[in-house]
């Protein structure tokens, strides 16, 4: 029966469910007593946000992470960070590769789904590759963090802190164990030690690149050519890495509540690190509710923007901007093709960037004025919150802790559908496309 129910489903549809699966089993678990330190259950609506939070790589939290929950609470958030930061899919095809099964036809639509990929071919391989760096970055991760915590820890909380961590940034997931109500929230006490900047920083860049990016580099030496998705990826992410720390570093140079007492050395790392974490890793070594509204708003592009395709970040991802930002560039200069390193790129994906874009921006606004009314807040404040939920990035201005229970209910789907993307929760609650009949006469329009 379940078998039988399974391949009714289209590959979208098993995507959303799998999702959904994980975020109610992680639900339950977070709600038990056991998952709290006071041995008190979590209430359902708290519990269902840090679940989905956590099963989408997002880090917003609505209870303080590291005095709310147990170890075992801890490990729960732990386990559903990297199960939603790679997908259920990715560590079922490990499941049926140890065991000997055969990876059907259904497995790999689902997996070219959940990689947004446009081929089958070689979508076995790229799960691999997936599992692979993973566990390669995810334990260097640990050997350095361990470097700083055990010391300062001890062995078991340090490893601990380590491990999370380190799981945690390569997700892009934002969760941390120093608390939001602490004066070291986040990661703003280590903010001059270049150990644990350099260290997150290269975990989430790595996680939130691309697999795709990451598996085309590989095979760069054989092949001696890349793709034209990973020169966009790449090419893009160097130049907002650019501009984001810079105009970090520029406009907070002064402000004597982030950048204003440290060396000119520490302002650098410090912002080196803050012009990358918007990207979807949640992180933070500086108080984000005390930058200046110039600085903020910049986090905000930055977290709309997002990580490369077929990562563990969110946001429109990068191509998709790069892609909208071409074809406005081409109508501007009266071309009919979006074209980049001397490829044109299809119509079908102008049009597909296009929407998502639209539709993310869609949302944002909606998240932006149904928070503005519900939570009595700033304009800047919503809309932070808003994209940080649906770009699934996880920083803060400090309301989502002090949401309202139908404000968390809205952070809670809006986080759902930034992870899962517009267009693909779209798709999987549609009906089956149909094929046009009739083609109407062409007439143009008034745009201007």
């Amino acid at each position: 029966m379940t078998g039988k129910f399974f391949r009714s489903l289209s590959p979208l549809k098993i995507l959303v469910l799998g999702f959904l699966v994980m975020i109610l089993v992680g639900t339950f678990f977070l709600s038990l007593p056991i998952s709290t330190e006071s041995g008190r259950s979590l209430s359902f609506l708290d519990a269902l946000f840090t679940s989905t939070s956590a099963v989408c790589v997002t880090g917003l939290v609505v209870v303080d992470t590291a005095t709310t929950f147990s170890r075992f609470g801890e490990s729960v958030i732990m386990v559903l960070m990297q199960l939603g930061g790679l997908g259920f899919m990715t560590f079922g095809v490990l499941y049926a590769i140890l065991t000997g099964r055969k990876i059907g036809i259904k497995e790999r639509l689902v997996l070219q789904q959940s990689f947004n990929q446009g081929q089958l071919q070689g979508i076995v391989r790229l799960t691999l590759i997936v599992f692979v760096t993973t566990l390669i970055t995810e334990v260097l991760g640990i050997i350095l963090l361990a470097i700083r915590w055990v010391p300062e820890l001890g062995w078991g909380e340090g490893l601990f802190n380590a491990l999370f961590h380190s799981i945690s940034a390569f997700n892009n997931a934002g969760f941390d164990l120093f608390g939001y109500d602490t004066p070291f929230s986040s990661l703003t006490k280590y903010a001059q030690d270049p150990l644990i900047n350099l260290t997150i920083t290269g975990l989430f860049l790595i996680g939130g690149i691309g697999f795709v990016v990451i598996m085309d580099l590989l095979q760069y030496p054989k092949r001696r050519r890349l793709s034209l998705t990973t020169k966009l990826v790449l090419t893009a992410y160097g130049v907002l890495v650019v501009l984001g720390v810079l105009l970090v570093l520029l406009i907070e140079w002064s402000n004597p509540k982030t950048l204003a007492s440290l060396s000119w050395l520490e302002k650098i790392v410090a912002s080196f690190f803050q012009g990358l974490t918007p990207r979807s890793a949640g992180f933070s070594t500086l108080p984000i509710a005390d930058m200046y509204p110039a600085t903020q708003f910049i986090l905000i592009m930055l977290m709309f923007i997002g990580a490369g395709p077929s990562s563990t970040g969110g946001g429109i991802k990068i191509t998709t901007f790069v892609i909208v930002f071409l074809a406005v560039l081409s109508m501007i200069r009266g071309k009919g093709d979006v074209v980049s390193f001397r490829r044109r790129i299809p119509h079908e994906q102008v049009y597909r960037a296009l929407t998502i874009f639209a539709v993310f921006l869609t949302i944002i606004v909606l998240v932006t004025i149904i928070f503005t009314i519900t939570e009595r807040t700033d304009l800047m404040t919503a809309m932070f919150e808003a994209v940080s939920a649906a770009g699934t990035s996880g920083l803060s201005l400090g309301l989502t802790p002090e949401l309202t229970p139908f404000g968390k209910i809205v952070a809670t789907i809006a986080m759902f559908a930034g992870r899962l993307g517009p267009l693909t929760l779209a798709f999987a609650i549609a009906q089956r496309e149909s094929k046009e009949l009739i083609r109407y006469p062409e007439e143009k329009t008034l745009t201007v």
